[in-house]
């Protein structure tokens, strides 16, 4: 599985006009599956996202955890993280899973998350969204497991 973690300050995703997930200080997850992805790497990924300590301490220091923290927690599904431009200009993801299995591993993800950590937010799996963030630092980091 692979992740992009932005530190935020504030989040949201919009579909439509509606705003379906906002967080205030957090974590925003671009979320995708991978073919061949299974449960466990999913457990493992949000493992180390609640656990890294990329939020400030009293010191300036990044330190902190998002559990540390109580941040929130905004996922968003991404499917294009799988994206392969090595053949030409424009992308391939045949490296991203299936849909069927994609959503199943989004919506494990976020079943435990939601079970591990609160608040945890989400866009909608497939939609047309609009993701808007203010970045913390900017602290951007790119994870794969």
């Amino acid at each position: 599985m692979k992740a992009v973690l932005q530190r935020v300050r504030e989040a949201r995703v919009v579909i439509a006009g509606d705003t379906v997930g906002a967080i205030g200080q957090g974590l925003l997850v671009l979320l995708c599956a991978e073919r061949g992805d299974t449960d466990t790497q999913a457990d493992k990924l949000l493992a180390k996202i609640l656990k890294l300590r990329i939020f400030s301490d009293a010191a300036g220091k990044m330190n902190l955890s998002l559990q540390d923290v109580a941040g929130g927690l905004l996922v968003v599904s991404q499917f294009t993280l799988a994206a392969d431009v090595a053949g030409g200009n424009r992308p391939s993801f045949t490296g991203a899973a299936p849909p069927e299995e994609g959503r199943r591993l989004y919506d494990y993800f976020v079943a435990q998350a939601q079970k591990a950590h609160s608040p945890v937010q989400t866009g909608q799996f497939g939609a047309d969204m609009q993701v808007h963030l203010v970045n913390d630092g900017p602290v951007t980091i790119p994870i794969q497991i």
